[in-house]
């Protein structure tokens, strides 16, 4: 069984850890807890990570967000990896800091990088992780705020939902996405 694990972020110091790039601290997370180390690759920074009998392709794409498809669909087809298999972690406004989501299909909302995988895949039927980051900002100040980096009030709380959202990617490959989404759709998490 083999897995694309996508983390949706912009490369470069000036993105990094900010609230857009937390699919990239995920898939970091991940790929950390399982002793992997990424290299650079075509389209991506790449890790193989074997865990549970399982493979799991983990990518952070070099293509900036707004290209993401095309590093997920050479990744998909080099791999051969399965849609149902590919899980993408992404950033969210709509939803609360104290959130994250798991949909096994769904809109863009939005959100440039699931836009781009959308027109290059042809579908929206692929896993999706979406990690809440708020939307506690002025009018007209989205781009600023999704681009900052988390507050010190709000990094506990981030740190816990990177840890939670490593166990939803190892349920996802485990389990299958009913318990992904089972196991945090519901929730709000607190310190």
């Amino acid at each position: 069984m083999k897995f694309l694990i996508a983390g949706l972020g912009n490369i470069g110091n000036e993105y990094a850890h900010t609230r857009h790039n937390i699919g990239f601290d995920v898939v970091h997370a991940f790929v950390q807890k399982h002793k992997g180390e990424f290299q650079e690759g075509r389209l991506a920074y790449v890790s193989e990570v074997k865990w549970k009998g399982k493979k799991f392709i983990c990518i952070c794409p070099t293509t900036y967000m707004n290209l993401s498809g095309k590093a997920i669909k050479y990744w998909l087809d080099k791999e051969k990896v399965s849609l149902e298999n590919l899980l993408v972690i992404v950033d969210d406004l709509a939803l609360p800091l104290n959130k994250i989501r798991v949909r096994p299909t769904g809109s863009d909302a939005g959100h440039n990088g699931l836009r781009s995988i959308q027109e290059i895949l042809g579908t929206n039927e692929y896993a999706k992780l979406r990690f809440g980051i708020g939307n506690d900002f002025p009018k007209g100040h989205q781009s600023d705020f999704v681009l900052g980096k988390w507050t010190k009030e709000e990094e506990p709380l981030v740190k816990l939902k990177i840890e939670k959202s490593v166990e939803v990617i190892e349920t996802f490959a485990t389990q299958g996405i009913a318990a992904s989404m089972n196991q945090v759709n519901n929730q709000t998490f607190s310190l």
